[in-house]
């Protein structure tokens, strides 16, 4: 649902940015070729939208001009820039800076843990001192290394899932579940949150398809996909191994039982998969982080000193999620809690926001009778408080449970 949000906002965004240059162009000819005053000019560009539609003024040579064409890219961030006010905007930010903090603790977490099962020591330092440099500096040109990255990824959890079936098929699976356990109920949503966490890259996914009549089933095949992955990832790992011995990192199990895996190679494959898909991602998160913290602070015609640019935002992007990982190792209370904090945020209540708000600044514009062609099926607006208030009824809950848990310890 909030998938939809995003592309229908996305697609609002769009028309916008076509409709403030439209603008731009008539005040630029009315004050080249028109008897009124630059002052005159000014207020009736202003006045006009708030009054009346101004799809007169987006035709051209006789055609119809599609607003709602998502041609140029718009990351969440512009569109909440906007959409919202200015305490909006910075509840965004506050937002993703708190998401992408919790992102990098988990990986700085991740991979030490992965480090010490194939015996190298000293792994936070090891993993600081190779990995955060790149923090000081921009990440670009990821392209090559994103998709070996990816391939790495089929790969692993291929294997992981057919070692798995083997050991099952073979009478061996030491895995007896319960039907349910209700105690997990609110780690599972977060953690749920945190494995679909995609609303904030769609920009970059959507805009460059080039036949977007189809997006809607295109994310639909998708997340089918991602669901029969970890669908069958999840329910052959609890009927393979013993639960009270899965280990948070799931291809821990493969390399500390002979019997599930008995070839060495394949063996530091997977215990060292994590070290090189997170590597990869560490830099590419942080400098997003950082760039987050400048926008947040950023002033209009406003720069920053050299030591705060190049050495403060680093530092306080780089020096939290490590310290938390030095702290502790317990990636599914880290999962869990980014997931059902910042992640409903960023999942749920901004994209219902967004798309609320985009239809609002629409109707001044062009008015009610131009259709969104990739407006969300979910349209009406009882779909959009409903998603606020389920996110919100389930913060209430996992809230709930950390200080039952808390207690009872």
């Amino acid at each position: 649902m909030t998938t939809t949000f995003v592309i229908e906002a996305m697609a609002a965004a769009n028309a916008q940015l076509r409709w403030k240059r439209r603008e731009q162009e008539e005040v630029q000819d009315s004050d080249s070729t028109s008897d009124y005053s630059d002052d005159d000019v000014l207020v009736r560009g202003r006045s006009e939208p708030e009054t009346r539609p101004i799809l007169s003024v987006q035709r051209t040579g006789g055609g119809h001009v599609d607003h709602f064409d998502i041609v140029e890219r718009v990351e969440m961030g512009q569109m909440a820039s906007m959409f919202f006010n200015k305490v909006g905007v910075n509840m965004f930010y506050i937002c993703m800076v708190v998401y992408l903090y919790g992102d990098l603790a988990i990986y700085a977490a991740a991979v030490p843990i992965s480090l010490m099962e194939v015996q190298l020591y000293d792994y936070c330092g090891i993993f600081t001192v190779m990995l955060g440099p790149f923090v000081f500096f921009d990440a670009q040109k990821t392209k090559y290394l994103q998709i070996l990255t990816s391939l790495m990824r089929w790969i692993a959890f291929t294997m992981m899932i057919i070692l798995a079936l083997i050991r099952i098929g073979k009478g061996r699976g030491e895995g007896h579940p319960r039907m349910a356990q209700i105690s997990g109920v609110p780690n599972l949503f977060g953690v749920c949150v945190y494995s679909f966490m995609c609303q904030h890259s769609l920009p970059s996914l959507v805009t460059p398809i080039s036949d977007k009549r189809r997006v809607g089933t295109l994310v639909v095949c998708d997340y089918v996909l991602i669901l029969g992955f970890y669908g069958l990832l999840s329910f052959t790992a609890i009927f393979c191994f013993d639960s009270s011995l899965l280990h948070d990192m799931y291809t821990l199990n493969f390399t500390d039982n002979c019997d599930v895996l008995d070839i060495p190679a394949l063996r530091y494959f997977l215990g060292l998969f994590p070290v090189f898909t997170i590597s990869t991602n560490f830099p590419i998160i942080a400098v997003t982080l950082r760039n987050n913290w400048k926008t947040l602070f950023h002033r209009d015609g406003g720069t920053y000193p050299w030591v705060v640019d190049r050495i403060i935002f680093p530092l306080i992007t780089l020096v939290p999620p490590i310290i938390v990982a030095f702290c502790t190792h317990n990636l599914e209370s880290l999962v869990g809690i980014t997931g059902a904090y910042a992640g409903t945020g960023i999942q749920y209540v901004i994209p219902a926001l967004l798309v609320y708000y985009g239809r609002r600044h629409l109707v001044p514009m062009l008015g009610t009778d131009e259709v969104n062609k990739h407006r969300s099926p979910f349209r009406h607006t009882f779909w959009v408080w409903f998603v606020v208030v389920w996110a919100t009824f389930c913060l209430m809950f996992v809230t709930a449970n950390i200080i039952l848990e808390d207690t009872k310890k």
